[in-house]
C-alpha cells in the first residue's frame, strides 16, 4: 500500500475511515467539489480500492480506545463495499467499545438490489443518513443520483425506517445550507418515520 493512501484520519475526537471512494450521487454540495481533503485531512481520494485487510493494519497503528466514535465517512459512500464496511467493523467490535458510526446517503439497498437494513445489525451504533431535501423532486435536484427511473427519495426513506430495527440510533441529517423553511420541513419527515433529524454545519473544504 502506498503513503498516500488516507484510509483513516482524525476529526476532533473522532477517528474517520475512508474506505471507498465510489458513490452514486454526485450531490451539489459534496466536499469532494471542493478540494482533496476534509478538516485538514491528508488528500482522501484513493490510489486503488482497499481491502478490509488494508484498512484493519492501517487501524491497528492506532489506539481505537483512545476515540470518541469510529466513523465510516471519507471520499466515498460507505456502503458501496458493504462487504469491507462489515468486516472492518466486525474487527473494531474485537478489539474495542469504541462508537461506531455510519454516514450514508441511505441508497444501500438500491446499490445491491436487495434489502440491506438486516445487515447493518451488530455493525454499527448509529447510522446517520443524508436526508438533504424535504421532497423528492429536490432531493433528485439537490443529489443529482445515478439511479435512473428510480424515486431515490422513498428508497432512502424506506431503508431509514427499516435500518431502524436493526440499528440502535438512527438519523436523518441535512446541511445547514438549505434554509429554516427547508430544515422545518425535514424535521416533520424525520418524525413521521419515527427518527431524529441533526442539523449538520456546511463545510467548504
Amino acid at each position: 500500500m502506498k503513503k498516500s493512501m488516507t484510509l483513516s484520519y482524525e476529526v476532533g475526537s473522532g477517528l474517520y475511515l475512508n474506505i471507498t471512494n465510489k458513490c452514486p450521487c454526485s450531490c451539489t454540495f459534496c466536499i469532494r467539489n471542493n478540494g482533496d481533503g476534509a478538516y485538514g485531512s491528508d488528500p482522501l481520494w484513493l490510489e486503488h480500492q482497499p481491502t478490509a485487510e488494508e484498512i484493519v493494519a492501517d487501524l491497528k497503528k492506532r489506539d481505537l480506545d483512545s476515540y470518541s466514535e469510529i466513523v465510516f465517512c471519507g471520499y466515498g459512500e460507505p456502503t458501496c463495499e458493504l462487504e469491507i464496511l462489515k468486516k472492518v467493523s466486525a474487527y473494531i467490535r474485537s478489539v474495542t467499545d469504541t462508537v461506531i458510526r455510519i454516514n450514508t446517503n441511505g441508497l444501500s439497498d438500491l446499490i445491491h438490489g436487495r434489502d440491506t437494513a438486516a445487515e447493518f445489525k451488530g455493525v454499527c451504533d448509529v447510522i446517520s443518513i443524508s436526508l438533504n431535501a424535504s421532497t423528492s423532486e429536490a432531493y433528485h435536484a439537490v443529489t443529482r443520483p445515478s439511479f435512473k427511473g428510480v424515486d431515490c427519495f422513498e428508497a432512502m426513506l424506506t431503508f431509514a425506517k427499516n435500518v431502524g430495527r436493526y440499528v440502535p440510533e438512527v438519523m436523518l441529517t441535512v446541511v445547514d445550507i438549505i434554509g429554516e423553511e427547508e430544515i422545518e420541513r425535514s424535521r416533520r419527515i424525520a418524525e413521521s418515520i419515527g427518527v431524529k433529524l441533526r442539523v449538520r454545519e456546511y463545510i467548504a473544504e
